[in-house]
């Protein structure tokens, strides 16, 4: 290849993604180290339970996976977790779509800043306990009280990363594409999204994990199924390897979701905005 004269920008390319194929390839030890951190935490579980020789308040591993296994046999773990994720879901939607609109206007718009900036302030200080209390008396122990409350708690933490995503935009590139007279259909998806991607990605990271909490609760309160529901009777009979059953279940699934939906999407937006 040196005796051929410097290599074309399609040969660089190509050699370029050949390099990160192989890296990809190569056995690094790192990669360990996530499974050793589960295998070391599920040790100390281990060790601590059989220390306190307490099963019932503080239950080995293999009883809370036996709790697990039997919730699954009865058929009730599946109905619970599927209540839970509908829950998340719209509630996740919902605040995503609310919360991102609210915060790319406030981080564009000097005025909707001004003005909005006491109530999204009052909003991310009010308890979720309020929020939610208030919601099932003003609208009822039924399911759209219980979306709208968790709905209102996650709104103003979206609206906060996107607000600081939409201040970051590049006011340059604006003005650039205002010259050329770019139509806005190639600005929003040249210039808007991919400078917003990384925010939108952070707040349904965090959204996520405050949302499934927080139905939690809401179940616990004034709903008949649920993980949370299930929760609070295992609670009442001081059931603590139940509790555990149903926590590191839904866990589990909040793990996957994020293995499968938003590690591939971070890798694919990544590639986009290059």
């Amino acid at each position: 290849m040196g005796l051929s004269g410097p290599l074309s920008a399609t040969e660089l390319a190509a050699a370029a993604s050949s390099a990160a194929a192989a890296r990809s390839r190569r056995f690094e030890p790192r990669r360990l180290l996530a499974p050793l951190s589960v295998l070391v935490l599920a040790g100390l579980w281990a060790a601590t339970a059989w220390l306190l020789d307490s099963p019932r308040l503080f239950p080995s591993p293999a009883l809370v996976l036996e709790a697990i296994l039997r919730e699954f046999r009865a058929g009730e773990l599946l109905i619970h977790l599927g209540w839970t994720l509908m829950r998340v879901a719209v509630a996740f939607l919902l605040a995503m779509a609310i919360g991102a609109a609210i915060g790319i206007a406030m981080g564009r718009m000097a005025l909707i800043d001004d003005f909005g900036r006491p109530w999204l302030l009052f909003f991310l200080n009010l308890p979720a306990l309020v929020t939610i209390v208030l919601c099932y008396i003003w609208l009822g122990l039924g399911e759209v009280a219980a979306v709208v409350a968790v709905a209102i708690n996650k709104i103003p933490n979206v609206a906060v990363t996107l607000r600081e995503g939409a201040k970051a935009l590049d006011q340059a590139l604006f003005e650039m594409a205002q010259v050329f007279a770019v139509p806005k259909r190639l600005v929003l998806e040249h210039i808007v999204l991919p400078q917003l991607a990384p925010y939108f990605l952070a707040a349904a990271r965090s959204g996520l994990a405050l949302v499934w909490k927080i139905v939690l609760v809401v179940e616990l309160l004034g709903r008949p199924n649920g993980v949370g529901f299930q929760i609070h009777s295992a609670f009442q009979l001081f059931d603590v390897a139940t509790v555990l059953a149903y926590a590191l279940a839904f866990m589990a699934v909040v793990q996957l979701i994020e293995w499968a939906g938003f590690q591939p999407l971070a890798r694919r937006l990544e590639r986009w905005r290059r």
